[in-house]
């Protein structure tokens, strides 16, 4: 079963939190790329334990649009 799958639950709801590895995979990077953001601060990220989790939310606001030709 892969990690996202584990933590989504029903399929019409999306996670509210993720680990390194799921997120990754929710937002098609390396889980290397993931831990870098949160290291430089651009992704928070949350300790329970010995875990690591994201929130979708932070993710998706971690998201940019990428500007058109017609925006220059």
């Amino acid at each position: 079963m892969s990690d996202v799958a584990a933590t989504t639950g029903p399929t019409d709801q999306r996670p509210r939190w993720l680990s390194v590895t799921g997120a990754a995979l929710w937002v098609s990077l390396s889980a290397k790329t993931i831990r870098r953001k949160i290291a430089a601060g651009e992704l928070r990220a949350y300790r329970c334990g010995k875990t690591i989790r994201i929130k979708t939310d932070d993710l998706e606001a971690m998201m940019r649009p990428v500007p058109s030709a017609n925006d220059w």
